[in-house]
Protein backbone atom coordinates (compact mmCIF):
# COMPACT_ATOMS: atom_id res chain seq x y z
CA UNK A 1 0.00 0.00 0.00
CA UNK A 2 1.27 3.34 -0.89
CA UNK A 3 1.65 6.18 2.10
CA UNK A 4 -1.08 7.93 3.17
CA UNK A 5 -0.79 11.74 4.14
CA UNK A 6 -3.57 12.96 6.34
CA UNK A 7 -4.94 16.25 6.44
CA UNK A 8 -7.71 15.99 8.02
CA UNK A 9 -8.88 18.96 10.11
CA UNK A 10 -10.43 16.71 13.03
CA UNK A 11 -9.98 13.48 14.26
CA UNK A 12 -6.99 14.10 13.01
CA UNK A 13 -3.62 12.19 11.97
CA UNK A 14 -1.34 10.59 15.12
CA UNK A 15 1.78 9.62 15.47
CA UNK A 16 2.74 6.32 13.69
CA UNK A 17 4.91 5.13 16.59
CA UNK A 18 2.11 6.15 19.24
CA UNK A 19 -0.69 4.47 17.20
CA UNK A 20 1.57 1.16 17.38
CA UNK A 21 2.47 1.57 20.81
CA UNK A 22 -1.68 1.52 21.77
CA UNK A 23 -1.95 -1.22 19.25
CA UNK A 24 0.27 -3.70 21.64
CA UNK A 25 -2.02 -2.65 24.44
CA UNK A 26 -5.21 -3.12 22.72
CA UNK A 27 -5.05 -6.70 24.06
CA UNK A 28 -2.06 -7.05 26.76
CA UNK A 29 -1.52 -3.91 29.14
CA UNK A 30 2.18 -4.77 30.36
CA UNK A 31 1.72 -8.07 31.09
CA UNK A 32 -1.73 -7.88 32.52
CA UNK A 33 -3.78 -10.02 30.48
CA UNK A 34 -6.31 -7.52 29.93
CA UNK A 35 -6.55 -4.63 27.24
CA UNK A 36 -5.91 -0.72 28.39
CA UNK A 37 -9.20 -0.01 27.99
CA UNK A 38 -10.55 -2.91 29.96
CA UNK A 39 -8.78 -2.06 33.39
CA UNK A 40 -9.95 0.29 35.83
CA UNK A 41 -9.50 3.75 36.28
CA UNK A 42 -9.20 3.42 39.87
CA UNK A 43 -6.54 0.97 39.19
CA UNK A 44 -2.90 1.40 40.19
CA UNK A 45 -2.08 0.93 36.19
CA UNK A 46 -4.41 3.82 35.28
CA UNK A 47 -3.46 5.59 37.98
CA UNK A 48 0.15 6.00 37.03
CA UNK A 49 -0.91 6.26 33.36
CA UNK A 50 -3.02 9.42 34.64
CA UNK A 51 0.06 10.80 36.91
CA UNK A 52 2.16 10.29 34.49
CA UNK A 53 0.19 12.03 31.29
CA UNK A 54 -0.15 14.97 33.68
CA UNK A 55 3.63 15.61 35.17
CA UNK A 56 4.45 15.42 31.03
CA UNK A 57 1.88 17.90 30.27
CA UNK A 58 3.26 19.97 32.91
CA UNK A 59 6.83 19.50 32.07
CA UNK A 60 6.32 19.79 27.83
CA UNK A 61 4.22 23.79 28.41
CA UNK A 62 5.90 24.84 31.64
CA UNK A 63 2.65 24.93 33.63
CA UNK A 64 2.60 26.67 36.71
CA UNK A 65 1.89 24.70 40.33
CA UNK A 66 -1.18 27.02 40.67
CA UNK A 67 -2.99 26.09 37.51
CA UNK A 68 -4.55 22.43 38.12
CA UNK A 69 -4.68 20.60 34.97
CA UNK A 70 -7.90 18.83 34.14
CA UNK A 71 -8.76 15.52 31.83
CA UNK A 72 -12.50 16.03 31.25
CA UNK A 73 -15.27 14.47 28.35
CA UNK A 74 -17.86 16.63 26.58
CA UNK A 75 -15.51 18.60 24.51
CA UNK A 76 -14.42 21.65 23.86
CA UNK A 77 -17.99 23.03 22.60
CA UNK A 78 -19.37 21.84 25.81
CA UNK A 79 -17.07 24.20 27.76
CA UNK A 80 -18.75 27.16 25.57
CA UNK A 81 -21.71 26.88 28.23
CA UNK A 82 -19.73 25.65 30.93
CA UNK A 83 -16.83 27.86 31.34
CA UNK A 84 -19.69 30.85 32.14
CA UNK A 85 -21.53 29.01 34.53
CA UNK A 86 -17.99 28.59 36.36
CA UNK A 87 -16.64 31.36 36.07
CA UNK A 88 -19.25 34.54 36.45
CA UNK A 89 -20.71 35.16 38.95
CA UNK A 90 -24.27 36.37 39.26
CA UNK A 91 -24.91 39.10 37.24
CA UNK A 92 -21.77 39.22 35.94
CA UNK A 93 -21.14 39.31 32.18
CA UNK A 94 -17.87 38.00 30.21
CA UNK A 95 -16.41 39.15 27.25
CA UNK A 96 -15.91 37.78 23.73
CA UNK A 97 -13.70 38.09 20.68
CA UNK A 98 -15.23 37.00 17.54
CA UNK A 99 -12.99 35.95 15.02
CA UNK A 100 -14.18 32.62 12.73
CA UNK A 101 -17.22 29.82 13.26
CA UNK A 102 -15.48 28.57 16.95
CA UNK A 103 -15.65 31.83 18.82
CA UNK A 104 -18.65 32.87 17.34
CA UNK A 105 -20.40 29.69 18.79
CA UNK A 106 -18.87 30.12 22.19
CA UNK A 107 -20.10 33.76 22.02
CA UNK A 108 -23.13 32.84 21.63
CA UNK A 109 -23.37 29.60 23.60
CA UNK A 110 -22.03 31.83 26.71
CA UNK A 111 -24.64 34.40 25.57
CA UNK A 112 -27.59 31.60 26.36
CA UNK A 113 -26.11 31.63 30.15
CA UNK A 114 -25.10 34.73 31.30
CA UNK A 115 -24.51 38.48 29.41
CA UNK A 116 -22.17 38.39 26.87
CA UNK A 117 -20.47 41.19 25.49
CA UNK A 118 -18.88 41.10 21.69
CA UNK A 119 -15.69 42.98 22.28
CA UNK A 120 -16.00 42.99 18.08
CA UNK A 121 -16.35 40.72 15.30
CA UNK A 122 -13.98 39.86 12.55
CA UNK A 123 -14.48 39.01 8.56
CA UNK A 124 -13.18 35.16 8.94
CA UNK A 125 -10.00 36.71 7.28
CA UNK A 126 -8.23 38.30 10.00
CA UNK A 127 -8.10 39.72 13.51
CA UNK A 128 -9.82 42.59 14.25
CA UNK A 129 -8.15 45.64 14.93
CA UNK A 130 -7.05 46.31 18.83
CA UNK A 131 -8.37 50.13 18.77
CA UNK A 132 -11.64 48.91 17.40
CA UNK A 133 -12.27 46.12 20.88
CA UNK A 134 -15.20 46.80 22.84
CA UNK A 135 -13.38 45.66 26.17
CA UNK A 136 -15.18 45.69 29.87
CA UNK A 137 -13.03 46.02 32.57
CA UNK A 138 -15.39 44.35 35.36
CA UNK A 139 -15.80 40.91 32.71
CA UNK A 140 -15.26 37.81 34.53
CA UNK A 141 -13.19 36.73 31.82
CA UNK A 142 -12.06 37.50 27.97
CA UNK A 143 -12.91 34.42 25.95
CA UNK A 144 -11.18 33.99 22.34
CA UNK A 145 -10.18 31.11 19.95
CA UNK A 146 -6.32 31.20 19.43
CA UNK A 147 -6.70 29.42 16.67
CA UNK A 148 -9.96 29.00 14.20
CA UNK A 149 -9.66 25.63 12.25
CA UNK A 150 -12.08 26.48 9.71
CA UNK A 151 -10.99 29.94 8.64
CA UNK A 152 -7.33 29.42 9.14
CA UNK A 153 -7.20 32.92 11.33
CA UNK A 154 -4.78 32.44 14.04
CA UNK A 155 -3.28 34.94 17.04
CA UNK A 156 0.23 35.40 16.99
CA UNK A 157 0.21 37.74 20.09
CA UNK A 158 -1.47 37.28 22.89
CA UNK A 159 -4.45 39.79 23.54
CA UNK A 160 -4.09 42.58 26.13
CA UNK A 161 -6.72 42.66 28.49
CA UNK A 162 -5.49 44.03 31.66
CA UNK A 163 -7.15 42.59 34.88
CA UNK A 164 -9.75 40.51 33.30
CA UNK A 165 -8.43 36.25 32.83
CA UNK A 166 -7.53 35.09 29.21
CA UNK A 167 -9.90 32.33 28.49
CA UNK A 168 -8.78 30.77 25.34
CA UNK A 169 -10.14 28.14 23.23
CA UNK A 170 -6.64 26.14 22.07
CA UNK A 171 -7.83 23.00 20.28
CA UNK A 172 -6.06 23.35 17.08
CA UNK A 173 -2.79 25.50 18.52
CA UNK A 174 -1.92 23.33 21.83
CA UNK A 175 1.37 22.13 22.20
CA UNK A 176 2.32 23.43 18.46
CA UNK A 177 4.36 25.85 19.93
CA UNK A 178 5.69 27.23 23.21
CA UNK A 179 3.21 29.55 25.34
CA UNK A 180 3.63 31.28 28.90
CA UNK A 181 0.45 29.56 30.39
CA UNK A 182 0.73 32.37 33.40
CA UNK A 183 -0.52 34.90 30.75
CA UNK A 184 -4.12 32.65 30.82
CA UNK A 185 -6.63 32.32 32.82
CA UNK A 186 -7.72 29.12 31.78
CA UNK A 187 -6.56 27.03 28.39
CA UNK A 188 -8.69 24.71 26.96
CA UNK A 189 -8.56 22.25 24.15
CA UNK A 190 -10.61 19.24 22.56
CA UNK A 191 -7.93 15.76 21.96
CA UNK A 192 -8.41 15.35 18.53
CA UNK A 193 -5.81 17.83 16.83
CA UNK A 194 -2.91 17.72 18.67
CA UNK A 195 -3.24 15.63 21.41
CA UNK A 196 -5.03 12.51 20.84
CA UNK A 197 -8.25 10.77 20.09
CA UNK A 198 -12.08 12.77 20.22
CA UNK A 199 -13.39 12.63 23.20
CA UNK A 200 -11.16 13.93 25.88
CA UNK A 201 -11.01 17.88 26.44
CA UNK A 202 -7.80 19.34 28.25
CA UNK A 203 -8.25 22.32 30.41
CA UNK A 204 -5.54 23.93 32.27
CA UNK A 205 -7.30 26.30 35.32
CA UNK A 206 -5.89 28.74 37.45
CA UNK A 207 -7.13 26.97 40.87
CA UNK A 208 -7.87 30.62 42.25
CA UNK A 209 -10.63 30.69 39.38
CA UNK A 210 -12.17 27.08 39.50
CA UNK A 211 -12.31 27.75 43.71
CA UNK A 212 -14.79 30.88 43.42
CA UNK A 213 -16.42 29.91 40.60
CA UNK A 214 -19.56 27.53 40.15
CA UNK A 215 -21.54 28.51 43.24
CA UNK A 216 -25.22 27.11 42.97
CA UNK A 217 -24.21 24.61 39.63
CA UNK A 218 -24.92 21.30 40.25
CA UNK A 219 -21.20 19.39 41.09
CA UNK A 220 -21.03 17.19 38.51
CA UNK A 221 -20.65 20.95 36.44
CA UNK A 222 -18.46 22.43 38.65
CA UNK A 223 -14.86 22.34 37.57
CA UNK A 224 -14.18 22.35 40.87
CA UNK A 225 -15.49 18.98 41.43
CA UNK A 226 -13.15 17.57 39.09
CA UNK A 227 -10.44 19.27 40.12
CA UNK A 228 -10.72 17.89 43.21
CA UNK A 229 -11.62 14.52 42.18
CA UNK A 230 -8.15 14.25 40.12
CA UNK A 231 -10.46 14.43 36.80
CA UNK A 232 -12.32 11.21 38.23
CA UNK A 233 -15.61 12.30 39.75
CA UNK A 234 -17.12 9.99 37.27
CA UNK A 235 -15.38 7.36 34.71
CA UNK A 236 -13.41 9.18 32.39
CA UNK A 237 -12.35 8.89 28.97
CA UNK A 238 -9.80 6.21 29.89
CA UNK A 239 -8.45 4.80 26.11
CA UNK A 240 -8.02 8.49 25.16
CA UNK A 241 -6.31 9.77 28.55
CA UNK A 242 -3.92 6.60 27.63
CA UNK A 243 -3.16 8.19 24.13
CA UNK A 244 -3.38 11.50 25.15
CA UNK A 245 0.01 10.48 27.45
CA UNK A 246 1.65 8.58 24.95
CA UNK A 247 1.48 11.56 22.29
CA UNK A 248 3.16 13.64 24.94
CA UNK A 249 6.08 11.13 25.96
CA UNK A 250 6.27 11.36 21.99
CA UNK A 251 6.73 15.14 22.17
CA UNK A 252 9.39 15.01 24.62
CA UNK A 253 11.24 12.38 22.07
CA UNK A 254 10.87 14.83 19.26
CA UNK A 255 13.07 17.53 21.74
CA UNK A 256 9.69 18.89 23.08
CA UNK A 257 7.38 21.80 21.90
CA UNK A 258 10.47 24.50 21.35
CA UNK A 259 11.61 21.66 18.57
CA UNK A 260 7.94 21.14 17.70
CA UNK A 261 7.45 24.45 17.18
CA UNK A 262 10.00 24.90 14.80
CA UNK A 263 9.28 22.36 12.33
CA UNK A 264 5.50 23.79 12.40
CA UNK A 265 6.85 27.10 11.13
CA UNK A 266 8.88 25.47 8.37
CA UNK A 267 6.05 23.44 7.37
CA UNK A 268 3.55 26.20 7.30
CA UNK A 269 6.32 28.76 5.85
CA UNK A 270 7.28 26.15 2.77
CA UNK A 271 3.35 25.77 2.40
CA UNK A 272 2.48 29.32 2.13
CA UNK A 273 5.43 29.93 -0.17
CA UNK A 274 4.20 27.21 -2.60
CA UNK A 275 0.57 29.26 -2.29
CA UNK A 276 2.06 32.65 -2.43
CA UNK A 277 4.35 31.76 -5.74
CA UNK A 278 1.50 30.88 -7.53
CA UNK A 279 -1.02 32.25 -9.46
CA UNK A 280 -3.75 29.40 -9.73
CA UNK A 281 -3.59 29.05 -5.87
CA UNK A 282 -4.50 31.64 -3.01
CA UNK A 283 -5.10 31.84 0.87
CA UNK A 284 -7.57 34.17 1.97
CA UNK A 285 -6.25 35.16 5.34
CA UNK A 286 -4.52 38.17 6.24
CA UNK A 287 -0.54 37.22 6.46
CA UNK A 288 0.03 38.50 10.06
CA UNK A 289 -3.19 36.15 10.85
CA UNK A 290 -2.38 32.71 8.76
CA UNK A 291 -2.67 29.86 11.05
CA UNK A 292 0.53 27.22 11.22
CA UNK A 293 -2.07 24.74 11.72
CA UNK A 294 -4.88 24.81 9.05
CA UNK A 295 -4.18 26.40 6.12
CA UNK A 296 -6.99 27.26 3.70
CA UNK A 297 -6.27 27.70 -0.18
CA UNK A 298 -8.54 28.49 -3.24
CA UNK A 299 -7.86 27.10 -6.73
CA UNK A 300 -8.11 30.26 -9.77
CA UNK A 301 -10.33 27.88 -11.17
CA UNK A 302 -13.20 26.77 -8.64
CA UNK A 303 -14.41 24.14 -11.25
CA UNK A 304 -11.50 22.03 -11.02
CA UNK A 305 -11.64 21.32 -7.42
CA UNK A 306 -13.20 18.22 -7.32
CA UNK A 307 -10.33 16.70 -9.96
CA UNK A 308 -7.73 18.13 -7.82
CA UNK A 309 -9.74 16.34 -4.89
CA UNK A 310 -9.90 13.36 -6.45
CA UNK A 311 -6.27 13.26 -7.40
CA UNK A 312 -4.85 14.32 -4.82
CA UNK A 313 -7.03 10.78 -3.18
CA UNK A 314 -5.15 8.97 -5.67
CA UNK A 315 -1.80 10.37 -4.81
CA UNK A 316 -2.71 9.13 -1.09
CA UNK A 317 -3.14 12.90 0.02
CA UNK A 318 -6.43 12.53 1.97
CA UNK A 319 -8.88 14.82 3.70
CA UNK A 320 -7.52 18.39 1.56
CA UNK A 321 -11.44 19.28 1.27
CA UNK A 322 -12.42 22.64 3.05
CA UNK A 323 -15.21 22.68 5.58
CA UNK A 324 -18.53 22.90 3.96
CA UNK A 325 -18.70 26.50 5.12
CA UNK A 326 -16.03 27.94 3.15
CA UNK A 327 -15.71 25.53 0.39
CA UNK A 328 -12.22 25.02 -1.12
CA UNK A 329 -9.43 23.32 0.33
CA UNK A 330 -7.83 23.01 3.21
CA UNK A 331 -4.19 21.28 4.44
CA UNK A 332 -4.22 20.61 8.38
CA UNK A 333 -0.70 20.40 9.07
CA UNK A 334 -0.56 19.36 12.81
CA UNK A 335 2.01 17.77 14.80
CA UNK A 336 1.65 14.21 13.69
CA UNK A 337 2.30 15.55 10.34
CA UNK A 338 5.42 15.59 9.13
CA UNK A 339 7.56 18.00 6.68
CA UNK A 340 7.56 15.03 4.03
CA UNK A 341 3.62 15.25 3.77
CA UNK A 342 3.91 18.54 3.75
CA UNK A 343 6.37 18.98 0.80
CA UNK A 344 4.30 15.98 -0.80
CA UNK A 345 1.30 18.33 -1.02
CA UNK A 346 3.55 21.30 -2.41
CA UNK A 347 5.04 18.58 -4.77
CA UNK A 348 1.54 17.74 -5.92
CA UNK A 349 -0.09 21.03 -6.02
CA UNK A 350 3.27 22.34 -8.24
CA UNK A 351 2.07 19.29 -10.66
CA UNK A 352 -1.49 19.67 -10.64
CA UNK A 353 -0.90 24.01 -11.68
CA UNK A 354 1.28 22.48 -14.29
CA UNK A 355 -1.15 20.36 -16.02
CA UNK A 356 -4.48 22.81 -15.37
CA UNK A 357 -3.54 26.07 -15.27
Amino acid sequence: MSRVHNFSAGPAALPLEVLEQAQASLTDYEGSGMSVMEISHRSKAFMQIAEEAEADLRELMGIPDDYAVLFLQGGATQQFALLPMNLCAPGQSADYLVTGSWSKKAYAQGGAVTQANLVAQGDNASVPAVDSWNLNSDAAFFHYCQNETIGGVEFHELPETGSVPLVADMSSTILSRPIDVSRFGVIYAGAQKNIGPAGLTIMIARKDLLEQGGEGLPPILRYQTQAEAGSMSNTPPTFAWYLAGLVFKWLKRQGGIEAMGEINKRKAEALYAAIDGSDFYANPVAIENRSWMNVPFTLAKPDLDSVFLQEAEAAGLMNLKGHRSVGGMRASIYNAVSEDSVNALIAFMADFESRNA
